[in-house]
């Protein structure tokens, strides 16, 4: 049993130290600190912070019973035994259904170093029960904030779509630029609500998306959710090597990472002082990565969060990782945490320097590697151009229909729009097998599974791109082998549909 520190109520020295050579018999190791009166035992409450109390019935001007009163008020748990000459059975149950853990007789003391340890294993015990118990209802939390954010997500997407198409058709109109800018903005705020659904659903899900972060972006995003949190009596400072380095992260993620940091950091500093975040491409020795550490052989980008408050003690340090440890009253010591599987889900390793009167800091390491096909997204929209292409598009909703029609005929195709399953298959029987389809996969009245089993039964064979969201494409098993099939996220952009249309129907001429 480790150090256990054993805070004593007790008037009697000789008393005191026969309780304690039970301790020593039974080679309990402990600590102990000896009180007699109520200021006292609520000082050291506060600074002995102890393990266990054993405590005497009667003490002149203060009670066991008022000890014990005080102790409930501030702790559930903590062990607490009288120790006592005097007490009787009536007494002592009454002890006992007032908080008290046990009671020994002075004079049969041979069971209190046993009584001792079972009390503080209790105490351990229901100390984990509760913090199991906690864990639950937050994993429960998180489970019904993981159902909510699936069916809003939905809902958003259809939401979002609009202005994602009428954005990128309206920055078409480059004669007027009123009309592009507009455009610009329209597009902007589709894709930015578009990576905070697809964030949402990574955080409840916990899942990370990847995507490509320009640096200056990630940095100016969390400067501006940074005003207003900081304080006059702290400086920020922002330093960044190349604002244009892009790399393959979650911008959402990381936002939240250097936003705990920089709080916490400002906690830290309740007087004042100086907070700089800065970033730069390093390259790190060979030694740099510990026994388990992820590392590849490349470029790293460093983030460090530096701040000159008080620094951390060794003690505090060694902790900081770990599961509801924090420094803070009102903290749940999850923050640090997350930032780490942050890091660590980004492929990176984080550092940790603070010392007692020296400030701190936090560097994170991502690694720079261009994302695989990275060039091959590199297309000029040239190539996006149709050439007359019969699209047969099907989608439910009555506005996103005509917006992806008319946004395919701008470029080039003949889109032909049908708002069900069973208005495609009309359009079919009069009008022929189209050269691609574009279907909506989550069509309620005549499903898209259902839609395109029936186009394989009349014959056709050409490509399909199908609009699922993200994760959740429909089960086609049962359908017939598809050899062109694409699947794209929705809300669909300008780029990637035209994109999917292009690859697709270069697969199909080339397998002909």
């Amino acid at each position: 049993m480790p150090n256990v520190r054993v805070l004593q109520v007790e008037d009697s020295q000789l008393d005191a130290e026969l309780v304690l050579a039970e301790l020593d018999a039974d080679r309990i190791d402990y600590e102990a600190r000896l009180v007699d009166d109520e200021a006292h035992f609520v000082t050291a409450l506060d600074e002995f912070k102890p393990h266990i109390v054993l405590s005497d019935l009667s003490i002149p001007g203060f009670s066991g019973q008022h000890a014990l009163e005080l102790l409930r008020q501030r702790d559930e748990d903590l062990p607490f035994i009288f120790v006592s000459a005097t007490l009787g059975e009536e007494a002592a149950i009454e002890a006992l259904r007032n908080g008290a853990t046990d009671y020994i007789l002075k004079q049969n003391p041979a069971r209190l170093a046993s009584a001792v340890r079972r009390a503080l294993d209790e105490a351990e015990a229901r100390r984990a029960r509760r913090a199991a118990e906690a864990e639950l209802i937050r994993a429960q939390r998180f489970e019904s904030l993981a159902m909510l954010a699936g069916g809003l997500s939905h809902d958003l997407r259809n939401l979002l779509q609009p202005l994602l198409l009428v954005g990128d058709s309206l920055q078409d109109y480059q004669h007027d630029p009123r009309l592009a800018r507009l455009g610009k903005l329209v597009r902007d705020c589709g894709k930015r609500g578009l990576d905070m659904v697809h964030s949402m659903l990574s955080f409840a899900r916990g899942a990370r998306r990847a995507e490509q972060v320009r640096l200056g972006a990630l940095f100016s995003a969390f400067d501006l959710l940074m005003q207003g949190s900081v304080p006059r009596t702290v400086t920020m400072e922002l330093a960044i090597d190349d604002p244009e380095l892009t790399f393959e992260g979650n911008h959402t993620e990381l936002q939240q990472c250097l936003l705990n940091l920089c709080l916490n950091a400002i906690q830290a500093m309740p007087g004042g002082g100086h907070l700089r975040v800065e970033a730069a491409r390093v390259q790190p020795a060979e030694d740099f990565f510990r026994p388990g550490e992820p590392s590849r052989q490349c470029c790293y980008l460093c983030i460090s969060v530096i701040d000159d408050g008080p620094g951390m003690e060794p003690a505090v340090r060694e902790r900081l990782f770990e599961p509801f440890f924090t420094t803070k009253e009102a903290g749940t010591g999850l923050g640090l945490l997350s930032c780490k599987r942050i890091v660590t889900s980004h492929g990176g390793v984080m550092r940790v320097g603070s010392e007692p009167g020296r400030g701190s800091r936090f560097d994170l390491y991502l690694p720079l590697e261009a994302p695989a096909g990275a060039d091959e997204q590199m297309d000029d929209q040239d190539n996006l151009e149709g050439s007359a292409e019969n699209v047969l598009v099907v989608v439910e909703e009555a506005g996103q229909l005509s917006l992806l029609a008319d946004t395919l005929d701008a470029w080039g195709y003949q889109a032909h729009a049908s708002q069900s399953g069973t208005a495609a298959l009309q359009w079919i029987e009069a009008a022929g097998l189209p050269d691609m389809v574009v279907l909506d996969a989550d069509m309620n009245l005549f499903t898209g599974v259902r839609t395109l089993a029936a186009l394989v039964e009349r014959g056709y064979g050409g490509a399909v791109v199908l609009l699922a969201r993200a994760g959740a494409a429909p089960d086609l098993h049962e359908l017939p082998p598809l050899q062109h099939l694409y699947v794209v996220d929705k809300p669909v952009t300008t780029q990637a549909l035209l994109r999917a249309l292009r690859n697709a129907l270069g697969a199909t001429r080339n397998s002909s």
